[in-house]
């Protein structure tokens, strides 16, 4: 059993769109002298008309997303995972959320063939912090990070990831889980909501545990 007062050697930090993953996994991967491995997702030439036409671009977005995270693994299981802490702003099950909510019947049964034999080589974390935020609160962190395919990007999809997310959460058991809701909290403008999460994340155990914020512990 990891001993405690010790960091998780490999965290992965998950949540919708704009619910500040990169952000923290960015400031923690600094305080706990690791590194980071951060989604490629700017990079996928068919998510700009994805946000345009998700019905016609779904399948071709998803199938590179995919890959791209199982290259991005297969280097990471190559390598020495646990020389350093790393921190990861995605979770290569969580792939499955987009899949569902995005793909035609017959494009999920193809998808779920390749994705059943990649995810077999993917290491498991030591610990998943999933961030949550309602809708308004993800409009509007998204709006302020200005990414130009993100405008096309409506309400009621948002609405409708935001539900799957934490449905796919709510049964997730094949790490530990820490669920933290961030609508509000600050981990970048306050540096002591920072420090808490990190307390607690230092202070991991097996299961699922919801983050209470610093000013709400009795």
């Amino acid at each position: 059993m990891k001993p405690a007062g010790i960091a998780p050697r490999y965290i992965v930090v998950e949540g919708p769109i704009g619910v500040g993953k990169t952000s923290l996994v960015e400031r923690l991967a600094e305080r706990l002298s690791g590194r980071t491995l951060l989604e490629t997702a700017d990079d996928n030439p068919f998510l700009a008309d994805f946000y345009k036409d998700r019905r016609r671009s779904a399948f071709q977005a998803q199938l590179w997303f995919l890959l791209s995270r199982f290259r991005q693994q297969q280097e990471l299981a190559q390598g020495e995972l646990f020389g350093q802490t790393l921190v990861a702003d995605y979770l290569f099950a969580k792939d499955k959320i987009f899949a569902y909510l995005n793909l035609e019947e017959h494009e999920l049964a193809l998808y779920e063939r390749v994705h059943a034999l990649l995810e077999v080589r993917v290491p498991t974390p030591d610990l998943v912090i999933f961030l949550q935020a309602n809708t308004e609160t993800l409009l509007r962190r998204i709006h302020v990070r200005g990414k130009s395919y993100e405008r096309e990007l409506e309400r009621k999809y948002l609405e409708s990831l935001n539900t799957a997310y934490t449905h796919f959460f709510f049964h997730y058991e094949a790490s530990p889980l820490l669920v933290v809701n961030t609508s509000d909290i600050d981990f970048v403008k306050r540096p002591e909501d920072f420090e808490d999460l990190v307390k607690t994340i230092q202070d991991a155990r097996a299961g699922t545990r919801y983050y209470v914020p610093r000013g709400s512990k009795k």
